[in-house]
C-alpha cells in the first residue's frame, strides 16, 4: 500500500527529475559569472575550457588517438600477438600482411605489429621526458628574463638566440654525437634543443604581465621578485606553454625518429619507429610494408598531437569566445 502524502507536504521528485535538477544546479554553479570562491572559479574555467574543446571534433579525434596510444603503451604485453624482439628467419622472414601477421614481418622474421605496439612505449618515453625537461627550463628562463630585464634579460636571450640559430635536428645530432648513441642521450639532446621557443614565449607574455595592476598590487604588498615570478607570473604563462608543448610533440617525435633512423637513438633490437624505418629502407621496393607501417604510425601520432594542440589552443585562449 502506497504511503499517503500529508496536506501541505511537497511531493517527492521522481528520480530522473531529481537527477536533472541536480545536474542543472551543478551546471549553473560552474558557469556562474560571479563565483563565490577560488574553487568555484577554477572549476568553472576548467568546465568552460572543456566545453570549448569538446565542440572541436578534430581535437576530440586527436585526444582519442593519444589516449589510445597511452593505453596501447600500458598494455603492450597483453596486446602484442608475438614477441617484439625475436622471430624465425626460416619461416617468417619478410612475410606480407596477412591474418597471421596483420602488418607483415621484417627481415629478422619479427612481427611488425608487435614491434609497433612495444615501440609506442619508447615514443611516449621520449615525448614525456622531453616535455618534463624542456618546458620548465624554457618557462623559468623566459619569465626570469622578462621580469628582471636589463643585463639579465639580454644575457639569457642571447643564449636563447644561439640555440635558435641552428636547426633542432642538427643541434640534436651534435649533442648525441658528443654524448654517444642511445635513447637516454637522445632524450637529453632533444630536450636541450627544445627549450628556447618556450623561453621566447614566456618572456613575451611576462613583458605584458609585469606592467599590470595585479602585479603592481602584489609588489606593493611586499612580495619578493622570486615569489612574484614563481607564484604569480608563471601560472599565467602556463596555459600558453602547455599548448606549445602539445603542438611541439609532433616535432619531438620526428626528431627522435630521425635520430633513430641515423642509428643515434634507440639501438637494436629496440622497436623504435625511426630505427624500424631505417631497417625497412633496404626493402622498400619489394617489401614495402616493413617501412610503411612505422611510417604510418609516426604520421598518425604526429597528426593526433597537432589536432590536440589546436583544440587546446582554442580552449585555453583567454581571448577566445566560449
Amino acid at each position: 500500500m502506497s504511503a499517503s502524502i500529508k496536506p501541505g507536504e511537497p511531493s517527492p521528485l521522481p528520480t530522473p527529475n531529481r537527477k536533472a535538477s541536480e545536474t542543472g544546479r551543478l551546471h549553473s554553479w560552474l558557469v556562474s559569472d560571479r563565483p563565490t570562491s577560488r574553487r568555484q572559479a577554477s572549476w568553472g574555467r576548467a568546465y568552460q575550457g572543456w566545453r570549448t574543446f569538446a565542440r572541436n571534433r578534430l581535437a576530440m579525434l586527436g585526444l582519442f588517438i593519444v589516449v589510445a596510444l597511452v593505453g596501447v603503451a600500458i598494455f603492450a604485453d597483453l596486446l602484442s600477438p608475438y614477441s617484439a624482439y625475436t622471430g624465425d628467419l626460416r619461416t617468417t622472414r619478410l612475410l606480407p600482411p596477412s591474418w597471421a601477421h596483420w602488418f607483415g614481418t621484417d627481415d629478422q622474421g619479427r612481427d611488425i605489429l608487435s614491434r609497433l605496439i612495444h615501440g609506442s612505449r619508447i615514443t611516449l618515453f621520449v615525448v614525456v621526458l622531453v616535455a618534463v625537461l624542456a618546458a620548465p627550463i624554457g618557462l623559468l628562463v623566459g619569465t626570469v628574463a622578462g621580469y628582471a630585464g636589463g643585463l639579465v634579460d639580454a644575457a639569457l636571450m642571447r643564449i636563447t638566440d644561439i640555440f635558435l640559430a641552428f636547426p633542432r635536428l642538427i643541434m640534436a645530432l651534435a649533442f648525441v654525437a658528443a654524448l654517444g648513441p642511445g635513447i637516454e642521450n637522445a632524450v637529453i639532446a632533444i630536450a636541450i634543443t627544445s627549450w628556447p621557443p618556450y623561453a621566447r614565449m614566456a618572456r613575451a607574455e611576462t613583458l605584458s604581465i609585469r606592467q599590470t595592476d595585479y602585479i603592481a598590487a602584489v609588489r606593493l604588498l611586499g612580495a619578493s621578485p622570486r615569489r612574484i615570478v614563481l607564484r604569480h607570473i608563471m601560472p599565467l604563462c602556463l596555459s600558453s606553454v602547455i599548448v606549445r608543448v602539445t603542438l611541439d610533440m609532433a616535432g619531438i617525435i620526428l626528431t627522435a625518429a630521425g635520430l633513430g633512423f641515423l642509428g643515434l637513438g634507440a639501438q637494436p633490437p629496440m622497436p623504435e619507429w625511426g630505427a624500424m624505418i631505417a631497417n625497412g629502407r633496404l626493402y622498400v621496393l619489394d617489401q614495402w610494408w616493413v617501412a610503411a607501417a612505422p611510417g604510418a604510425a609516426i604520421f598518425v601520432i604526429s597528426l593526433a598531437f597537432n589536432l590536440l594542440g589546436d583544440g587546446l589552443r582554442d580552449a585555453l585562449d583567454p581571448k577566445g569566445g566560449k
